[in-house]
């Protein structure tokens, strides 16, 4: 049976959000950075904020589930617009950081899609010759 749009959208956003709050504790962990709320709230804002401009360039929740056009989307909006804002607000975009926030967010926002598409074709009913 197929899940409504909306059941979809909310899961899809659950599922980046929680992709870059992975992507921040572990980078915070990794530096020795305190994992309190405020100390993920300063690091993950942009990263949040770029998700979700890539979401709404894509209009994600028509097909939220997609690796194009919302995975791609929320990827390059992820990590484009979030090393701009991470600039803004003057925070480090070092080339090194930029290619592990990079590989790291790809993986993770394609990632969990691609799962969930494999796992959508392997439940679907098979057609009987």
């Amino acid at each position: 049976m197929e899940r409504p749009t909306t059941v979809k959208a909310l899961s899809a956003v659950g599922g980046d959000v929680a992709s870059v709050l992975l992507f921040v504790a572990l980078g915070r962990s990794a530096h020795h950075d305190e994992l309190t709320a405020g100390g993920m709230a300063s690091t993950s804002w942009p990263f949040l904020a770029g998700l979700a401009g890539g979401w709404l360039a894509a209009r994600g929740w028509r097909r939220p589930m997609s690796l194009l056009p919302t995975g791609v989307s929320a990827t390059v909006g992820c990590v484009g617009l979030g090393m701009v804002l991470r600039v803004t607000a003057g925070q480090g975009t070092e080339p090194a950081f930029i290619a592990v926030a990079a590989a790291f967010l790809a993986f993770f926002l394609l990632g969990w899609r691609t799962a969930a598409i494999g796992i959508d074709r392997l439940q679907a009913p098979r057609a009987t010759a």
